[in-house]
């Protein structure tokens, strides 16, 4: 099926890998152009590369820059030119106990997974407006929902990027101009993938076997395994192409049935 993003320029923030990566290929596999966004450069060089490899033909550029210093953001938006397509997707997570995050762990938590949205969106949205057409696109989490008791900066600073989603397609009424929020599952992407494999060796067993006792222990999730990045990416690239024009102002999950509340 032709997505019709052909011609089209998008932005993926924090894509050097997992599900930014994921997005940035299936969106080049739609013949959309694409600038990738990583903390380093040479990760962003190193994303780019690969992209080009496994797309023949790919439009690919790379610009890096770390969400949580606002003035390496104001660089990249100062470079960054018009774009059709924003995917919100760069964020942090961890398991940490609430009383023993600090301030500090706050406002950074804050300031990337909240904060970049809120930058790149005020930045970008108002072109998207001017021209008559434009998607914006929130990777969220279940978790903005169901805030975890040992992830609560992370799952407030989810359920914060659902607000602001909400708000911004208030903005478009009445335009070609749409803001939608992805609510993934339990997702193995490289940095769950880095976790998992961590907790396994210091248990001694295999991150496989870990893997599976995580999936299977999930109660409310009906298909018992971890989402691939793969398939959070095929309905990013549903929302930001013309052919999801009759949704505006959604939380979409692509959670698996972890959910067992109506958002």
């Amino acid at each position: 099926m032709d997505m019709g993003l052909a011609r089209r320029r998008a932005f993926v923030s924090g894509s050097t890998q997992g599900i930014g990566f994921a997005i940035a290929r299936a969106l080049l596999r739609e013949g959309a152009a694409v600038v990738v966004n990583g903390r380093a450069e040479p990760g962003v060089r190193e994303a780019v590369a690969r992209l080009e490899g496994e797309v023949p033909g790919a439009q690919v550029t790379g610009v890096a820059a770390d969400f949580a210093d606002p003035d390496q953001v104001r660089r990249l938006l100062a470079e960054l030119g018009d774009v059709d397509v924003l995917v919100n997707n760069v964020g942090l997570f961890e398991v940490a106990p609430f009383a023993d995050l600090p301030d500090e762990t706050w406002q950074r938590y804050l300031e990337v997974n909240l904060m970049s949205g809120v930058r790149l969106s005020r930045h970008l949205l108002p072109g998207m407006l001017d021209r008559g057409w434009g998607r914006i696109v929130f990777v969220s989490s279940e978790s903005g929902v169901n805030v975890p008791g040992d992830m609560t900066h992370y799952g407030v600073t989810k359920a914060a990027q659902l607000a602001l989603g909400n708000g911004l397609a208030k903005l478009t009424r009445g335009t070609e101009v749409t803001v939608n929020t992805i609510l993934g599952g339990p997702t193995y992407s490289d940095g769950v993938a880095r976790t998992v494999e961590q907790i396994a060796a210091a248990q001694g067993m295999s991150a496989e076997d870990l893997k599976g006792a995580i999936a299977a222990g999930n109660q409310t999730s009906l298909l018992q395994r971890f989402l691939d990045p793969d398939e959070i990416a095929s309905l990013a690239v549903y929302l930001a192409s013309p052919l999801s024009s009759a949704t505006n102002g959604a939380a979409v999950r692509a959670d698996g049935g972890v959910l067992t509340t109506l958002v």
